[in-house]
């Protein structure tokens, strides 16, 4: 009907349909000439994390000089980074994965001074670097800058982690740079959309900013627990296996990030909250097989997709200084190190602030901890703002143009390569000293968990009282009997003997799994008590070595 009532519209669907067929299918040739250098890149990476460990150097400091060294040489293909690629098939994943790392009950004890630097430090940033730029670089409206200042002001979370994991700091400083992470790039994505909005329309109104802001945070919050409780009762209802349950994790991220981006409301803080909650119930919908083999699977992933976006960025720097035009290389380079300033300053000076305000605030409400910490840790805290990809993607994903067929989008080309400069900055130069500096500094020791050792000797002595107690109360008669679940009794007092060769009745079976059930309800209440000292990663480490006990009674007997 269409084609005989309107004969030219149906020829220009046609033509677009194999102009687009034409650009896929070259597209497509393209990756296929271009698979075994893709290849090679993937051997690179691990290589160069291989070497990062083996130097205690952050890994994405080394990816993205050697993504430098690699664009450099002659006749390598240009890698051209699609901004909704990373913001759809990276970033929710990682996202996902960080909120099932981290502690629910670390980040709720920060949860002030977690919320200060990811919305309010993040705002303050974006507001420092508006002004700086509007007032030093030519042709900067005030929202270009912001527009910048949204794309640079969120710190990155993997080079943070990718750095401590090689010195020892203490808990709360760790707990407060993981919840931070999980936040930042929700609020400085939504500075870069409002400021987007002022620099395409020339206004920018508040009361509307105010509301779309308001449901950015509850829609996303709101979204990402629904799909997360949906997710949750599927998979505790329906005959899933280990690997259904794991690809049904993959899919989840993806879904909750979506899902929120259709109705405009924050993807990042969809995935963040829904990510936390199922995290915080895994035990409940979740079997020991699909924990186990979910962990193995999310670290390689996550491995993976982070390697791959940090030696892009080292990539994508032949694409954006080749768009650089109407600035010299040395005066842009000059502006990316002002703005790099601008945002180290601004963190230093903000983390002093926040200790400042806790001391002030503490006569007044509960705080997490009302002890001084004295000026080395807001220093340190301060010294741990890496710039990383979320940065770069918020850059690529401006328009080339303000509208289709309209104008050139005012600076894009400039906001490009500052982003690049501030991102190489602070990962080569703060991310090669902050090790340095952490071992040179004496950081105090204030966190309220037990020593390793101590806690591990108390986690073992209750775990061995609870064994024997459940035993005796609830399988008395079957101890008698049972040759293994005696063995059991006596290894939990002290007098391990060899148990993995004794055959199994179903019952006597039913009885240890009925116990390792007893024992994981005992750490999972230990972990939900406020009153209790144990770190959550070593709640975590006795969980899994209970879900691994757990299938070996299952695999082998």
């Amino acid at each position: 009907m269409i084609s005989k009532a309107y004969p030219h519209f149906s020829s220009f669907v046609k033509q677009n349909f194999y102009k687009k067929l034409l650009h896929l299918m070259l597209k497509n040739h393209r990756m296929i000439q271009n698979f075994p250098f893709y290849l090679v890149l993937i051997i690179i990476i691990v290589l160069l994390i291989m070497l990062a460990n083996k130097i205690k150097v952050a890994y994405p400091v080394l990816l993205v000089i050697a993504g430098l060294i690699i664009s450099s040489i002659p006749n390598i293909p240009v890698v051209k980074i699609d901004p909704e690629l990373i913001f759809i098939i990276f970033l929710p994943p990682l996202l996902y994965e960080a909120a099932w790392a981290i502690s629910w009950k670390e980040l709720w004890k920060w949860r002030r001074i977690v919320g200060s630097f990811a919305f309010i430090v993040v705002f303050l940033t974006a507001t420092t670097v508006a002004f700086v730029a509007n007032h030093f670089i030519p042709g900067f409206s005030l929202a270009l800058g912001f527009l910048l200042g949204g794309i640079v002001s969120p710190p990155d979370a993997v080079s943070a982690g990718a750095i401590l994991k090689f010195v020892k700091v203490p808990k709360r400083m760790s707990s407060i740079l993981e919840g931070e992470s999980l936040l930042n790039d929700a609020s400085s994505l939504i500075i870069f959309r409002f400021a987007m909005i002022a620099v395409a329309t020339g206004q920018f109104i508040w009361h509307e900013a105010a509301l779309s802001f308001s449901w950015m945070l509850t829609g996303g919050i709101g979204i990402g627990v629904l799909v997360g409780w949906l997710f949750m009762k599927g998979q505790k209802i329906l005959p899933t296996d280990a690997n259904m349950d794991t690809i049904l994790t993959i899919v989840a991220p993806y879904l909750m990030y979506i899902a929120a981006e259709e109705v405009h409301s924050s993807g990042v803080l969809a995935v963040v909250s829904g990510g936390l909650l199922l995290s915080n119930n895994r035990h409940n919908f979740l079997s020991t097989s699909s924990r186990l083999r979910g962990i193995n699977v999310w670290e390689s992933l996550a491995f993976a997709l982070n390697g791959i976006v940090f030696i892009l960025i080292g990539l994508e720097l032949p694409e954006i200084t080749s768009g650089l035009e109407g600035v010299s290389i040395s005066s842009a380079i000059g502006y990316g190190l002002l703005i790099t300033a601008v945002l180290v300053l601004v963190r230093i000076l903000s983390a002093y602030g926040a200790v400042v305000v806790t001391l002030i605030a503490r006569n007044f409400i509960t705080v997490a901890d009302s002890r001084n910490p004295g000026f080395k840790v807001p220093a340190i805290l301060g010294w741990t703002g890496m710039r990383g990809v979320v940065s770069l993607a918020a850059a690529l994903s401006i328009p080339v143009k303000l509208y289709p067929g309209g104008p050139d989008f005012p600076q894009r080309n400039l906001i490009l390569f500052v982003t690049f400069i501030v991102i190489l900055t602070t990962l080569v130069v703060q991310g090669l000293t902050l090790p340095l500096i952490i071992r040179k500094v004496d950081l105090p020791e204030y966190d309220d968990h037990l020593p390793d050792e101590e806690a591990e000797d108390m986690i073992r002595r209750e775990l061995a009282k609870l064994t024997v107690q459940h035993l005796k109360e609830n399988h008395s008669d079957l101890l008698n009997k049972s040759v293994f679940l005696q063995q059991i009794h006596e290894k939990w007092k002290g007098k391990i003997k060899e148990e993995s060769d004794i055959k199994l009745s179903s019952e006597t079976k039913n009885a240890y799994l009925n116990l390792l059930d007893a024992q994981r309800a005992w750490l999972i209440e230990q972990n939900h008590d406020e009153k209790q000292y144990f770190d959550e990663d070593l709640i975590r480490k006795h969980l899994m070595k209970i879900d691994l006990e757990e299938e070996r009674i299952l695999l082998v007997h």
